[in-house]
């Protein structure tokens, strides 16, 4: 069945920036956006967001007493909806359907709060720290905030969790039940228990010095995995004569795809899940003119990036599209990556003149060409896969 709907609007908050005027020159910019900073009393590359964005958070936090614990995730997911929203010209959302993922979910709070429990001398949990953490407080809040009354959930599907909300946005609107769908992924792992996490698998960056610590497709490939926050969403609506005039692309193609693994943080060799999500997505599409870009999941693992590699050889064969990820610039935001990743697919079908090379030597070699349709990969922890197309 081929998906196609409209995306009438997108909002995002990540390092690049927020709001579509300004997140243009940081991605035509070949500067990245992780630096040095204190996590847990160690230097650690990472890529937050600046004193303007943090800004931004801050304000909205004040602005409703009821925002005030509520954790980083969740507001940086108000934000991002908000500015969706007001860029599809969604002037009443009362009948919105909304799905937001997290991989972490509310990340500084859950710690925060588990930490005062076992600091507290009879064990004792803090009042609200259930309804604060729990994942679903993610589009419920979002919800509060619209003023919506429809449909709110929440899910993770790890890495790939955002172009899940994508899968999930579609399928409700092709089944009739709702007529608007706002989807995406927000994530705050900027935590010293979550950094602690990636640096136990050893796959976090180890070379501070250079200018790029996060170095997806390497020529001389090393685990280089960066943690970046960032909260994006997108608007759906069904393709009609009202919604052609104001979208700025339609979702085209969809896949999706599991395998058996054999450990918990590898894909197969041949990244079968890849391979089939891929596969999938192509054989949606109602004709044949050619994927211009694949905005590759490719984190700055070996394994992981090689998988994916091997998946798009045996998908597309000698005749590459161009090939690129954007995790050099913002890290790897878990669960928000792949709502990122449609965010720069939708700059690229606006044919803004946007750089795709990496800044480094790498493993590919890239033709410039016009970008009508642009793929997106996103993969994660349990062997699954989502890939999306998205046509001018």
């Amino acid at each position: 069945m081929n998906p196609s709907v409209a995306i009438t609007g997108v909002g995002s908050i990540s390092p690049l920036g927020t709001r579509w005027h300004n997140v243009q020159p940081s991605y035509q910019s070949m500067d990245t956006c992780i630096e040095l900073r204190n996590i847990d009393q160690s230097a650690t590359p990472v890529a937050g967001l600046a004193t303007r964005e943090n800004e931004l958070l801050k304000t909205l936090r004040n602005s409703d007493p009821r925002f005030q614990r509520l954790d980083r995730s969740v507001l940086m997911a108000i934000h991002a909806a908000r500015t969706a929203v007001a860029d599809a010209g969604w002037d009443d959302p009362i009948d919105v359907g909304i799905n937001i993922g997290s991989s972490r979910g509310a990340t500084h709070l859950f710690e925060q709060h588990h930490e005062a429990y076992l600091n507290h001398p009879d064990r004792r949990a803090r009042p609200l720290a259930s309804p604060s953490t729990t994942l679903g407080n993610v589009s419920s809040w979002v919800g509060q905030a619209l003023c919506s009354s429809g449909v709110a959930f929440s899910h993770s599907i790890t890495c790939s969790t955002a172009l899940h909300a994508v899968a999930n946005g579609i399928a409700w609107i092709k089944a009739g039940m709702a007529k608007r769908f706002l989807v995406g992924g927000t994530e705050a792992p900027l935590t010293g228990f979550s950094v602690a996490q990636m640096k136990a698998l050893r796959l976090y960056a180890q070379d501070q010095a250079t200018q790029y610590p996060c170095r997806p497709l390497a020529e001389n490939p090393v685990d280089s995995v960066v943690l970046g926050e960032g909260a994006a969403m997108v608007c759906l609506e069904p393709i009609n004569p009202t919604t052609e005039g104001k979208a700025r692309a339609s979702v085209s193609g969809l896949g999706y795809a599991s395998e058996q693994i054999a450990h918990a943080t590898a894909l197969s060799v041949d990244g079968g899940c890849l391979r089939k999500s891929m596969q999938m997505a192509l054989a949606s599409l109602l004709d044949r003119r050619p994927i211009d870009a694949i905005i590759m999941h490719a984190p700055g693992t070996v394994r992981g990036d090689t998988a994916e590699m091997n998946a798009i050889r045996q998908v597309f064969g000698a005749d590459l599209p161009i090939l690129t990820s954007n995790k050099w610039r913002i890290g790897h935001t878990f669960g928000a990556s792949g709502a990122l990743s449609i965010e720069l697919a939708l700059h690229l079908v606006a044919n803004e003149d946007i750089p795709l090379d990496f800044p480094y030597p790498a493993v590919v070699r890239n033709r410039k060409r016009p970008m009508n349709r642009v793929m997106i990969n996103a993969a994660g922890f349990g062997g699954n896969a989502v890939s999306l197309v998205v046509d001018k």
